[in-house]
């Protein structure tokens, strides 16, 4: 490529070096500030592009300490240090107790104790009988004896001298020895939240133009470069009119555009969205819970023994701290209690075991959307709908169709007329609107809190006939318990698995995948 075609190719920040400085010079990053206004991102831009077209080469490397301000630090050059303030405090109101010094300059504690002990050893405060901060009136004049600044003034000179550089940053080459002790008292190089300076090592590494570069400064020069010519047309520049009489950067009409990643809803949360939609569009009102639930609501209100298989260990996660509640509410626990015992109101015999009611305060991550159900019962509406999203949790082995960590939304329809009819309507709908299924099949199931009780499977294109979730109408014994006499229709449906269908996935993993690609194509499909 000849030095024209080279000219022309070069970004703003090359051109300014070149035209700058001549070949062999020695540069670096701190010389492009300070010469050309260069930012220290600039600067290393401008080198990194100039060396890919060999027209700079890297001279060498040196090491250097430097000192940044920390924002400790800066709020410091604007208000004073804790040293200056305190200082400046007990010379307008006389002596007094550390406590009352913190409470008067909203100080910490520490930083207050800390600036005492040093004013202190420095002579300018002492304590007296009264355990007050007493400041000696003959310690400013000593202290600047035979033209010495005392560290107090060095420090703020340091700090000022920081403050009011673009970087906040001092060379430690600049400092002399009063500096340097001074510095090493307020500087740290790891854990410098609370210290006005951070100390750094930085690598200054030092280029030299190419004699290359004659030649295409003087193709610079023929084209009328100066490295000020305006780049994309903005905002600023068209309100500021200051395109008028300047020059353009040419374009390249045939360059390809960019690519635009505009922000959007991950396609799990937008599809957990409008399954919301619909239900609150057909009158249902949203129910929600914690995370973490009792033995009582998650399984015992529900009419589960608490022999059941269920209560294994390995399907629920139990809490290890604190690994009980402090009660369960009344007058629920005692009637929840008496069902389970010899049926209660219900008319049923019960399970006919003595209930443990310090068992049933054990704390356990949700391990189904149900425990919301038995939660609204006490206070639902009848006739009333209600459904809630819930985030459950089994100890279960992960597959194409099983996580440990997943979603249901769970539906109540409390009414005098509701009945198996109704309920199968409401799954129905759930099959083959919400996740888009072709085939549904309805299959007796078995829950201790419902009778009948009715799962509902779907056919995946791949994964062929699975289950997207358990129904039936709530037992009296879970109802009469909870203050209900109507019937109640209850669901819980698998939303990952509705999800699995509508958004063409084979796997419910994907729903979770790192892979943007993947998402973003999941997204375009909905």
């Amino acid at each position: 490529m000849d030095a024209r075609s080279i000219a022309k190719s070069l970004h703003p920040l090359e051109v300014k070096v070149l035209l700058h400085y001549g070949p062999q010079e020695d540069l670096d990053a701190g010389r492009l500030i300070h010469d050309l206004g260069y930012k220290e991102g600039q600067a290393n831009q401008a080198f990194s592009w100039l060396s890919a077209k060999a027209l700079a080469t890297e001279a060498g490397r040196s090491a250097r300490i430097v000192y940044e301000l920390t924002p400790f630090g800066r709020q410091a050059a604007v208000s004073g240090t804790a040293e200056e303030r305190i200082l400046k405090h007990l010379a307008d109101t006389g002596p007094a107790r550390l406590p009352d010094i913190v409470l008067a300059l909203g100080l910490e504690q520490k930083d207050v104790g800390s600036a005492f002990g040093q004013l202190s050893k420095e002579g300018a405060l002492s304590l007296d009988g009264e355990k007050r901060a007493v400041l000696d009136p003959t310690w400013f004049v000593t202290a600047h004896a035979n033209g010495k600044k005392p560290r107090l003034a060095i420090v703020h000179d340091l700090i000022a001298k920081a403050a009011a550089s673009a970087d906040g940053i001092i060379d430690d080459a600049e400092l002399n020895a009063a500096g340097k002790s001074a510095m090493a008292g307020i500087a740290k190089k790891r854990g410098a939240g609370d210290s006005v300076f951070r100390t750094a090592d930085r690598e200054i590494v030092t280029y030299r133009l190419s004699l290359s570069t004659m030649d295409v400064r003087i193709a610079l020069q023929a084209e009328g470069l100066t490295g000020d010519e305006l780049g994309p047309v903005t905002s600023d520049i068209l309100a500021r009119r200051s395109w008028e009489g300047a020059t353009f950067r040419p374009y390249n009409v045939k360059s390809p555009t960019a690519r635009l990643m505009p922000g959007r809803r991950n396609p799990y949360v937008e599809f957990l969205e409008s399954v919301k939609d619909k239900l609150v569009s057909l009158g249902f009102e949203e129910f929600d819970g914690g995370l973490v639930e009792t033995e009582f609501w998650n399984s015992d209100a529900l009419f589960m023994p608490q022999f059941h298989s269920a209560r294994d260990i390995h399907d629920v996660y139990h809490l290890a701290d604190p690994v009980k509640a402090k009660s369960i509410e009344e007058p629920y626990l005692s009637r929840v209690a008496t069902a389970h015992e010899t049926g209660g109101e219900s008319g049923s015999r019960g399970w006919n075991y003595s209930f443990d009611k310090e068992f049933t305060k054990r704390l356990i991550l949700r391990s189904q959307g149900t425990v919301l159900s038995a939660r609204q019962l006490p206070t639902a509406k009848v006739p009333g709908k209600y459904f809630g999203i819930a985030r459950c949790f089994r100890y279960d082995r992960v597959d194409a169709t099983h996580l440990s960590d997943f979603y249901q939304t769970e539906g109540i329809v409390i009414g005098e007329d509701v009945n198996l009819r109704t309920l199968l309507g409401f799954l129905e709908m759930f099959a083959v609107e919400v996740a888009g299924a072709k085939e549904v099949k309805y299959v007796p199931g078995y829950f201790p809190f419902t009778e009948p009780s009715i799962e509902v499977h779907i056919k995946h294109p791949v994964l062929g006939w699975f289950e997207l979730g358990g129904s039936g109408i709530f037992r009296p014994e879970v109802t009469e318990s909870l203050g209900v006499k109507a019937p109640v229709l209850a669901w819980g449906i698998g939303i990952d698995r509705m999800a699995l269908m509508a958004l063409g996935l084979n796997d419910l993993r994907e729903l979770f995948s790192p892979d943007l690609e993947n998402v973003r194509y999941r997204r375009a499909k909905l």
